[in-house]
């Protein structure tokens, strides 16, 4: 019964998918009109913005740029009609080149394709002199047809043969024209909806939504006049390139470029297929063909390589993968102007789910930011095994961070995430033992890395440097131990003399190490979760027989209780308390410097 609610919710977010899906098929008809709308003040605003900053009023600014944007897509839509049947015109030209390509490649012989044509042929020439020979339907042999009258429909004026006459060109016509009287009314009034908004969202959420609502603004108004300027330069460029090479329609084949490039990884090469096989079709030889081809490869690689990674520096925060999936779901439910404002929509859930904790599921499945952080990637590698993709992550950060901060962000977490598992019981002994000792080689080989790196930087010369000796003593387990070493492996071995007692040892043992060995420092290290008790009754005991040792207490992997854990170690005698390996090291470095 306990699992009961849980699957209840589970009924109760699936329901609300499926009917908010269903809805927004169901009002397509207002609601594509009313995100057509959206989107375009996005794209006019700052266009508007402009020029009123040149004194221009609003409402005479605003009508100037509406009515240039529709007279653009007018001429386009009228460019692309009259192209398209010339095309269509033309195709019958170019019967006598398919002929000789097909003859080109295909290979000599009866082939089977040859054989297939020829028996349908047959059967469609046995059909056609049946139908021929056989007597009509219901007319006996020899009778005369019955003459039939035609009687001609007066009513002229049914609604519904009006509407199915109408009705496909009434619909978009009114959607366009609803779009534009929406258009205009959002840039003359778009500080009164956005402070309606902010009112019915809530004057106690003001700073979230106007948060939300400029990331939204910003995102989607930087990425689609971008996006304008680069597919509109693409289709520029590959008008450009087919008009040199010979391509007929060149125009056409540039302004689909333009459009299909809104499909991410894939628009550029559906817009090439037409022209390439158009190039087919009117050349005599394979040279054109191979150019268009040799066209759109030069302008893929110069657009994704160069042009893209410069302009997009900034990102719009969406995955790669979850855009494709959004394309191709809001395509599907709103057909080609859902293919337009798949990304802006997409964009908006993603800002949502970023602000709105209810919706923080859309930020992590949409958004572009990591689901697992770089710990907790590496962890994960860790405990399904795979050492080479976790040896991977930890040298990927190595190459961009220091060696101490990939200890402090990376294996120690993983350390105390182990420990807390297997404390939970969601980890064994022996699978603990396992990770520990992964951890324990990776370190190794970054330190390897490092030391290789910094020899290379820096040569083999070594300063004279007046040393201290520490000795480091893991508080609990092999964790702790593996911990420890990760600490000797960035002391600087000019400047400390680092040694360590073995892991495991009584607290009474410990005591006597310290006495036989009598070091500058002391360094007790312990893991969270777990351990701090252990620390605190050696500290205890080693400042109770020896007050003047110097005694460092170090608490790694808990960043949250890091301040609880620094007063429990000095309220224990200890002299200074760090709570990573980067602190550890500035702490020594002092002491040393105070011997």
């Amino acid at each position: 019964m306990a699992a009961l609610p849980h699957a209840l919710q589970s009924l109760v977010v699936m329901a609300t998918a499926l009917l908010t899906i269903w809805l927004l098929d169901w009002m397509r008809p207002v609601l594509l009109p009313i995100a057509l709308a959206v989107l375009l003040t996005f794209v006019l605003k700052p266009l508007v913005a402009r020029m009123q900053r040149f004194g221009t009023p609003r409402v005479l600014a605003v009508v100037v740029a509406v009515s240039l944007t529709f007279a653009a897509i007018g001429g386009v839509g009228w460019l692309v009609t009259r192209q398209v049947t010339a095309l269509v015109d033309s195709i019958p030209g170019y019967e006598r080149n398919l002929i000789a390509r097909i003859t080109s490649i295909r290979p000599s012989g009866d082939g089977f394709v040859e054989r297939a044509q020829r028996v349908i042929e047959r059967i469609s020439r046995d059909l056609q002199r049946t139908s021929v020979a056989s007597p009509r339907e219901g007319v006996a042999p020899g009778a005369e047809p019955t003459p039939v009258r035609i009687v001609p429909d007066n009513d002229l004026f049914q609604l519904p043969r009006l509407w199915s006459a109408l009705g496909p060109v009434l619909e978009p016509l009114s959607a366009v024209g609803l779009s534009m009287v929406l258009l205009i009314f959002m840039l003359i009034r778009r500080e009164d909806l956005r402070d309606r908004m902010l009112s019915v969202i809530g004057r106690s959420n003001l700073t979230l939504t106007t948060k939300a609502l400029d990331e939204a603004g910003e995102r989607i108004s930087r990425f689609l006049l971008l996006q304008l300027a680069v597919n509109g330069s693409y289709g520029i460029a590959a008008a450009a390139g087919l008009y040199a090479i010979g391509v007929p329609y060149a125009a056409l084949w540039g302004l689909f470029a333009a459009v299909l490039r809104y499909i991410p990884f894939l628009g550029a090469w559906l817009a090439a297929v037409f022209p390439i096989a158009l190039s087919v079709l009117v050349a005599e030889s394979w040279t054109m063909p191979l150019l268009v081809v040799g066209l759109y490869l030069a302008l893929e690689l110069i657009s994704n390589m160069i042009v893209e990674p410069w302009l997009y520096a900034r990102g719009i925060g969406l995955s790669e993968t979850a855009a494709l999936v959004m394309i191709a779901f809001w395509t599907w439910l709103w057909g080609p102007i859902g293919l337009v404002l798949a990304t802006p929509m997409t964009v908006c859930l993603v800002v949502l789910g970023k602000y709105v904790p209810a919706f923080g599921l859309l930020d992590t499945l949409l958004g572009d930011r990591p689901s697992l952080d770089a710990a907790e990637g590496y962890y994960q590698r860790l405990i399904a095994q795979d050492h080479d993709e976790a040896a991977d992550i930890a040298e990927t950060s190595l190459a961009g961070s220091s060696l101490v901060a990939v200890y402090d962000t990376l294996l120690v977490p993983a350390l105390s995430l182990a420990r807390r598992d297997t404390m939970q019981g969601l980890l064994s002994e022996d699978e603990q033992q396992r990770l520990v000792a992964a951890s324990r080689e990776i370190g190794e080989e970054l330190h390897s890395l490092d030391q290789a790196v910094r020899a290379a930087d820096t040569g083999s010369v070594d300063t004279p440097v007046r040393s201290i000796r520490v000795l480091g003593m893991a508080a609990r387990d092999v964790s702790d131990d593996v911990a420890l070493g990760l600490l000797g492996a960035v002391l600087d071995p000019r400047a400390f003399q680092f040694v360590r007692a073995d892991a495991g040892l009584m607290v009474s043992e410990m005591i006597a190490r310290v006495e036989a060995d009598e070091p500058d420092v002391v360094c007790i290290v312990s893991l969270a979760p777990g351990g701090g008790a252990q620390a605190r009754l050696l500290c205890l005991r080693l400042k109770a027989r020896r007050p003047e040792a110097l005694v460092l207490t170090c608490r790694w992997g808990a960043p949250d209780g890091a301040e609880r854990a620094r007063a429990t170690s000095l309220s224990a005698g200890a002299d200074a308390f760090c709570p990573t390996i980067a602190d550890t090291l500035r702490e020594l470095a002092a002491m040393r410097t105070h011997r």
